[in-house]
């Protein structure tokens, strides 16, 4: 399979880069999706993916100019627009994790005509300010202990090497992120330690990002323009983003079903790759996966 990489010049100047898997124009465009790249690898197999960093993140252009950045994720809407004329496409499949997730449903909302379909995985919330019962987020103890483990890491100096920093703060997050611990290796390579831009990532999240999300609290008739169908893949047990925010998603936009992962966290397709990967398939095939129900067909 043929891989190019490149960069997408977007309005403002910024670069993002970018990887190509097959020929031809895009037909699923995933943004940050480079870092889950060995994971995702098989959803090329039918289809030209293209993966990017967003600003600000992984090999895109390291930016300085905060009036580049305070927009925080409606810069990432703006940027997806720019990545989808650079190639030319006139209708793309999306895919969003974390994040990400919510942020392609805003890109879906004011870009519509330009949308085939949506796929949300581990979502945000649609309100950053909401507040979910115990049932319906994950929670427990393992994420009090790795708050409290994060916490010590950047409250002490040690090691000076930023890059070692990184690797250790990744090494103590990862297991937030899975439900099995043996799986926690996996989501420390999302790090990239290596990449300056991603170990300031943190800053640049807290600072614009998380921010930009949280004056949003979006409702029904926010989204009420999103004429694409979206798929909502969500892990009961997710300790980031709470599953009763997938619930909402399923609730409020206007053609949605979600498929919830039992037993999984924030990255369900580690812990259940063959459920996950098939119900994608299916989905961008043109058909709703079976396990996939509407809001009010979902349990608590």
């Amino acid at each position: 399979m043929a891989i190019t990489e490149g960069v997408v010049a977007t309005r403002d100047g910024v670069r993002l880069f970018y990887q190509k898997a097959g020929e031809g124009v895009p037909s699923l465009v995933i943004p940050n999706g480079i870092v889950y790249g060995r994971d995702f690898a098989r959803l090329a197999e039918h289809r030209t993916v293209l993966a990017y960093d967003v600003r600000n993140r992984g090999r895109s252009d390291e930016v300085h100019d905060a009036m580049l950045l305070e927009k925080g994720i409606l810069n990432d809407v703006e940027d997806l627009e720019d990545v989808r004329r650079h190639f030319d496409v006139a209708t793309m499949d999306v895919l969003g994790h974390s994040y990400m997730g919510l942020m392609v449903v805003l890109y879906a909302a004011r870009y519509a005509e330009h949308v085939g379909r949506v796929i949300q995985i581990g979502a945000s919330p649609p309100s950053a300010s909401k507040e979910y019962p115990p049932s319906l987020t994950g929670r427990d103890e393992t994420f009090a202990s790795v708050m409290a483990a994060v916490a010590t890491l950047r409250a002490d100096p040690d090691p000076a090497d930023p890059e070692e920093r990184c690797r250790r703060f990744w090494k103590v997050l990862a297991p937030l992120y899975v439900v099995d611990p043996a799986q926690a290796s996996r989501a420390e390579e999302w790090g990239r330690c290596e990449l300056g831009n991603e170990r300031q990532g943190l800053a640049y999240l807290s600072r614009y990002v998380f921010p930009s999300m949280q004056a949003l609290a979006l409702d029904a008739s926010a989204v009420s323009t999103v004429r694409a169908p979206v798929l909502g893949v969500h892990g009961r047990r997710d300790r980031s983003a709470p599953y009763g925010g997938a619930r909402d998603w399923a609730a409020m936009l206007p053609d949605a079903r979600l498929l919830t992962v039992e037993d999984a966290g924030h990255a369900p397709w580690i812990e259940a790759p063959d459920l996950v990967f098939e119900a994608i398939e299916t989905f961008l095939g043109g058909r709703w996966p079976e396990a996939a129900g509407r809001a009010t067909e979902v349990d608590d």
